[in-house]
């Protein structure tokens, strides 16, 4: 039930209000809209209808136990049928077939330790009427969103950041830590933070009660070490399993599905798995691919992608006989999304890595209400560069964005007494909370530290940009390597098993063969496909100088005009962000904060 929520406590909520709010959830959830109003609360809830069109509606209300119970829901359980079983032989009863109903039932009955029990991506609130407390909860590993804006005993919550912003009681103001953070950190953000002064989000994993005016949260959830006894062989099992377990389960749908089919690994697994199984079934599997315009032409391998994707997307498509759509876009389609992708996160995102999604996810949308992606995969299995490479492994910081000098360079140093010191303690802190058992050796310890700081920061980036792009257009995508029991296992599985034989996620590799073609199988890895056609750089460069010249944008109270006229002269040793954020898309990025700090009208508090 991929949907919009939102609730309030303590606020005025006239219908004026209310119907604002609910006009910044509409994309979430288009099919459907409800309002439950009890006093000093409200809640609020868009529809996005996969399972139960009929059954699943929301605000949805049980009686129970002496209790009555109110649900906003947004999510998918992938464990639905197990936990109805359960909860019938404990005397509950249905009246349809939706997992939003499951969820509610299980809260009625088992409060918040029902969590430990789910499988499945989602953020939900529940209202208990005679106790009068608000409870809320974000799955484990954070693939659906929760922001919250609390004051004196009042609270805001929402899937999108927008729709807090739609209270007159909130305003858009940016203080000199979310300055910081959208330079020197940006895309990525300090977990927990909405970037906008007093605007938070609920960690993943987390969950927590507002009772007599007082939100308290906790953490439910977190990777936690565990000694591994398993062979290899049977570790490479056992991987099979949970990754083609995971992939069944998230096929769950009352509407048609489709995949996104990249001919990298991860994405041709989850397609390959899909597309077998419909065949079972007499259906045929929709996949989507995206390409760019003159992509042919221009290419260039380097360290980070070294080929160019779309002979092994034929490969794929041939092998398993999809239906495959392709979405060719130009440089002038990825730079008119720019605005739009701003508005769909809500802050400055991934450039035109996220422009090309938006774009992307609305031509899917065309075809399927729900598909499925490869995320993740390498950040658990550990296929990024930095996870492999001695040098980048053992430097400290942030193996994604190894620029933290050029950033200070471009950040006004009145925002930030010390670049370096802000960075280096967001980074240490999260290596801090690694749970590593003692006795590990030092390649063991510090590719577990590896895998917390991608769980906390880079995959939290990659998850935010998936769930905004792709909402934006009311497309549900899932995402089966985020499968928390996948999560578990790999956590404590030696690095010289998911390395296997040197290979980038050689684990994964072996827990597959005989899936996919060879070439598939051992293919290098790949990152999400990306325009190489000067076009863009010139359309992009042309924008900023613009903007340079002329000199009244809000964006100066944050950069250096200077700093900023270096990035048109040069390319930098490290990517911006990542392994795609390169020039182009870095000058994108700042385009992105200008249109931000406008179209919010963000007040400066510096």
């Amino acid at each position: 039930m991929m949907c919009g929520i939102a609730g309030m406590f303590g606020l005025k909520a006239d219908p004026f209000v209310l119907e604002n709010m609910l006009a910044t959830m509409h994309r979430r959830g288009p099919d459907g809209r409800g309002i439950c109003r009890e006093g000093e609360l409200t809640l609020l809830h868009a529809r996005l209808a996969i399972i139960d069109p009929e059954g699943g509606r929301q605000p949805m209300e049980l009686s129970w136990a002496g209790e009555t119970f109110v649900l906003v829901y947004n999510g998918e359980l992938y464990n639905t049928e197990e936990l109805r079983r359960e909860l019938l032989a404990l005397g509950h009863s249905f009246l349809g077939h939706s997992d939003t109903e499951v969820v509610l039932h299980a809260y009625a009955q088992w409060g918040e330790v029902c969590l430990d029990r789910f499988n499945g991506i989602f953020a939900f609130a529940v209202w208990e009427r005679n106790r009068r407390r608000l409870f809320l909860a974000r799955d484990r590993i954070g693939v659906k969103p929760l922001f919250y804006w609390e004051r004196e005993g009042s609270l805001i919550f929402a899937s999108e950041i927008k729709t807090i912003l739609a209270h007159p009681s909130v305003k858009p103001r940016l203080d000199r830590e979310g300055a910081a953070q959208l330079i020197l950190l940006g895309p990525g953000r300090l977990p927990g933070s909405g970037v906008f002064k007093n605007i938070r989000e609920i960690e993943p994993g987390c969950c927590g009660f507002l009772e007599a005016g007082k939100l308290t949260l906790r953490r439910y959830w977190k990777l936690l070490d565990r000694e591994h006894t398993d062979t290899f062989e049977e570790t490479v099992e056992k991987v099979r399993f949970l990754v083609q377990d995971a992939i069944r389960r998230q096929m769950v749908s009352d509407v048609p599905i489709g995949t996104f089919l990249s001919g990298g690994l991860d994405s041709s697994i989850i397609t390959a798995v899909c597309a077998r199984e419909l065949d079972c079934r007499g259906e045929t599997l929709s996949t989507f691919s995206v390409d760019y315009e003159n992509n042919e032409k221009f290419f260039v391998a380097n360290k980070f992608q070294p080929n160019s994707d779309g002979a092994y997307i034929r490969l794929m498509q041939e092998q398993l006989n999809t239906d495959h759509h392709w979405t060719v876009l130009t440089p002038e389609q990825l730079s008119a999304v720019l605005e739009e992708a701003t508005i769909a996160r809500d802050l400055p995102g991934m450039a035109d890595v996220d422009f090309s999604l938006l774009a992307f996810c609305g031509e899917i949308r065309r075809e399927v209400k729900v598909a499925l992606s490869g995320e993740c995969a390498d950040e658990i299995f550990g296929g990024y560069p930095w996870y492999r490479d001695p040098e980048i492994r053992a430097k400290a910081g942030f193996p994604w964005a190894q620029n933290t000098r050029q950033r200070a360079e471009i950040l006004l140093p009145k925002l930030s007494r010390d670049p370096q010191e802000f960075v280096m303690d967001a980074y240490t802190q999260t290596c801090r909370e690694s749970d590593i058992l003692p006795g590990n050796s030092d390649v063991e310890r510090r590719t577990k530290e590896m895998v917390n700081l991608n769980f906390r920061w880079f995959m939290q980036t990659l998850l935010d940009r998936k769930d905004r792009m792709s909402m934006y257009h009311s497309l549900e995508v899932r995402v089966p390597f985020c499968d928390y029991r996948i999560a578990e296992y790999l956590y404590g599985v030696p690095w010289e098993y998911k390395d296997w034989q040197g290979k980038e996620k050689g684990l994964l590799r072996k827990a597959v063969e005989g899936l996919l073609p060879e070439q598939v199988l051992y293919r290098k890895k790949s990152p999400y496909p990306k325009t190489f056609d000067p076009r863009y750089e010139q359309l992009m460069a042309a924008r900023l100088e613009k903007l340079l010249d002329a000199g009244d944008s809000p964006l100066f109270a944050i950069v250096s005009r200077d700093g900023l006229r270096e990035l048109l002269s040069q390319d930098s040793q490290w990517p911006w962000y990542g392994q795609l954020m390169r020039r182009p898309q870095t000058m994108a990025y700042f385009l992105q904060l200008d249109f931000w700090l406008r179209h919010y009208g963000v007040e400066l508090l510096f």
